[in-house]
């Protein structure tokens, strides 16, 4: 289990070792474009599966493992008709990927929210919600006897993909949208990693995450963020890499809602919450909490 100590002292050195960031996008996108199949095949050893929402983090990633000849499934969870499964059933038709679908019950929601609340004994609902679908997820790679699951966890720091990462930026101030990526990758173990270990541990499962590999840090945070994000699109030059990488273009530019929109986790969530006579769904985990 990574501690919090670790994982800042490993980000700062990181930062303190950066000598600018530079504006020639060319000259990294052909970096990335050499790393990325490099950083995922070092990766694997053994068994894997991918996490798969049909964005561009998980289909990249799902893409380079089918180009260098792996056979691997690809997992994808939400309740019917939610944009991650219909996305997902889309792209892997169309790159000829092995998925597999579970649509999740009201009912089985509420179980693994249960579960979750239990592990991380924690009321945030974003917190929960994202949980919630790794949890589930989890479960399937696990009844599947699989070990390791390839994830996209830290893409949105590193290529500024968050709302936040927009609201930064302003009026055009690059220096905060480049600030604002540092400060996320150092505030991640408490808001993602340490969620993310803790409901993977509980499966006995690795996860693999090619984003945080030290080249592809080191790499893309010297990439200037006018390549990154503007009014319209975030994680520009990700989505220019994958292109160049082959994938098509419909693919490599999809707007993908977070993990507990798109897989409509939030909306069952409402339900449960309703259904147990709460008005807020804070106060429906917190009450999951004291009974745990």
């Amino acid at each position: 289990m990574l501690q919090e100590k670790e994982w800042k002292d490993y980000i700062i050195s990181l930062k303190n070792k950066q000598q600018g960031i530079e504006r020639d996008n060319e000259n990294y996108i052909k970096i990335l474009k050499e790393l990325f199949p490099i950083t995922i095949k070092n990766l694997v050893d053994g068994k894997f599966g991918v996490a798969f929402s049909g964005g561009v983090d998980s289909t990249l990633i799902a893409f380079i493992l089918k180009k260098l000849g792996y056979e691997f499934p690809c997992y994808t969870v939400g309740l019917q008709n939610s944009d991650d499964v219909i996305s997902a059933k889309k792209v892997s038709e169309r790159l000829n990927l092995n998925l597999k679908i579970k649509i999740i019950e009201i009912n089985e929601l509420e179980d693994i929210i249960k579960n979750v609340v239990k592990l991380l004994k924690v009321s945030d609902v974003t917190k929960v919600s994202v949980a919630s679908v790794l949890y589930a997820i989890l479960e399937m790679v696990k009844n599947d006897e699989i070990c390791e699951l390839f994830t996209g966890l830290g893409s949105e720091e590193i290529f500024a993909g968050y709302d936040r990462h927009l609201k930064a930026l302003g009026d055009g101030n690059w220096d905060e949208v480049h600030n604002e990526c540092w400060i996320g990758l150092l505030n991640m173990w408490e808001r993602d990693l340490s969620r993310d270990l803790v409901i993977a541990e509980k499966f006995g499962i690795k996860l693999l995450t090619p984003f945080l590999d030290r080249e592809i840090i080191i790499n893309s945070m010297k990439v200037h963020p006018i390549h990154k994000i503007s009014r319209e699109h975030k994680k520009i030059i990700l989505r220019e890499v994958a292109e160049e990488l082959g994938l098509p273009k419909e693919f490599a530019w999809r707007q993908k809602k977070a993990a507990q929109y798109g897989s409509s986790f939030i909306k069952g969530m409402d339900k449960i919450t309703k259904k147990n006579k709460f008005r807020y769904k804070r106060e429906y985990l917190e009450w999951l909490i004291n009974r745990s």
